[in-house]
């Protein structure tokens, strides 16, 4: 099994920056795909972006391509999402996923891939 918690969200204005992260523990997580998913009220559930542990390698949601960056911490089996240029649009509950089996970067966007989930964390930008 594999516990994850994210961390650092919170109030921001619009243009402003914040980045969350999300710690793992319980299993290895070398071959592991971790992803970010946001739910804003009354929306579907959106892809944000993924990062696979072996590599590095990252994908983005296309609402966040070019402001929001995934990195990774692979000592501390922790990702960080850094969020630039924030704007209202961006307000959600956002919560980290880890994917045990990864397929392409395709599926990387389909949360119904994923086994494990964080609690979320709120982020909420004021225009």
């Amino acid at each position: 099994q594999v516990q994850l918690v994210e961390s650092g969200g919170g109030w921001v204005q619009a243009g402003g920056s914040l980045r969350l992260s999300c710690a793992a523990s319980g299993r290895a997580f070398s071959s592991y795909v971790m992803g970010w998913f946001r739910q804003a009220p009354g929306k579907e559930r959106e892809f944000v972006a993924a990062i696979r542990w072996s590599d590095g390698s990252t994908l983005y949601g296309d609402s966040v391509l070019g402001r929001f960056t995934m990195s990774r911490e692979e000592d501390k089996k922790s990702g960080n999402l850094q969020m630039n240029s924030l704007s209202s649009e961006d307000t959600a509950v956002y919560y980290c996923a880890a994917d045990k089996s990864p397929l392409t970067r395709f599926y990387y966007r389909d949360y119904g891939r994923y086994d494990y989930w964080g609690q979320g964390t709120q982020v909420t930008v004021s225009s």
